[in-house]
């Protein structure tokens, strides 16, 4: 069984229930694993993910894992200067905030059992405090560490694609367009998102 959430096979079942056009995409793809790794991790590769294509993103994760393990205590990348992570191919600005994101985690800061606590609201929140991190870098956050289930991040560009092309023919759609059609993805958006993703890259997405 692939490293997934407890609640996915319950969210696919009602998902393909309830949206046509999404039992097709379900069907199409096997389950991909979605990864356990560090929260500190998790918020490093959605950094390097902001506005950026996944084979860039990629090729930075590629980069900084080299040079620092693909499982890095902040306390070590806490101490480095902006200029060394640029040495190996990260841009200035998420050179900053990567070190300031292990910072808060090195200064007990960033305290993941309480964040596990709040609701996905209150942890965007608390998230997005921190330089470096908005909407979306904390979105991706509840997906892929604290593997929420129903979270719908209208700022991703590649499920706002995904949507337009099954749902609109390819037509430009709205931030309102789409939470209209993911009314019947509740409360499994995460699910939905996941699979749409999947649907524009056979490649199962990770954080």
């Amino acid at each position: 069984m692939p490293d997934l959430p407890l609640y996915w096979d319950q969210a696919k079942t009602q998902l393909m229930k309830n949206d046509q056009i999404l039992r097709k995409i379900i069907l199409r793809y096997e389950d991909g694993p979605l990864p356990s790794v560090s929260p500190f991790v998790t918020l490093v590769r959605a950094i390097l993910a902001q506005q950026a294509s996944r084979k860039t993103a990629h090729a930075q994760w590629l980069n900084f894992s080299d040079q620092y393990g693909l499982q890095p205590e902040p306390e070590n990348i806490a101490i480095l200067s902006a200029g060394s992570l640029q040495e190996i191919g990260l841009p200035l600005r998420k050179a900053e905030y990567i070190i300031g994101v292990s910072q808060h985690f090195a200064q007990g800061q960033i305290d993941i059992d309480r964040l596990d606590g709040l609701d996905n609201e209150q942890v965007i929140k608390a998230l997005c405090k921190i330089r470096g991190i908005g909407r979306w870098t904390a979105e991706m956050f509840l997906i892929f560490n604290l593997r929420r289930a129903d979270v719908l991040p209208l700022d991703d560009a590649a499920l706002l694609k995904a949507i337009s092309m099954h749902y609109f023919s390819g037509e430009p759609v709205s931030r309102f367009e789409a939470r209209e059609v993911a009314q019947a993805w509740a409360p499994w958006c995460t699910v939905a998102t996941w699979h749409l993703w999947r649907s524009l890259n056979a490649v199962a997405v990770h954080y």
